[in-house]
């Protein structure tokens, strides 16, 4: 875990570690997310459709998609 500062221009700088460990170079592209009081910080991908593939996977019981369809019946 590394600790940056916002500066006067509302700018922050991203730690070397993290820099290298996701291959950030100078003028690459983020997406920054709002999720509750959090921010997060990824690089941003060249299809939004394979960025957002399986984002839910593990969020729900395994039977839970089954369990509403029947109760659609």
């Amino acid at each position: 875990m590394s600790e940056t500062a916002l500066s006067s221009k509302n700018q922050i700088v991203i730690p070397r570690e993290a820099r290298r460990a996701l291959g950030l170079k100078s003028g690459d592209k983020l997406l920054v997310v709002l999720h509750g009081k959090h921010l997060i910080v990824m690089p941003k991908p060249k299809s939004f459709s394979a960025a957002i593939a399986g984002i839910t996977r593990g969020l729900y019981p395994k039977d839970y998609l089954k369990k509403e369809r029947e109760s659609w019946e």
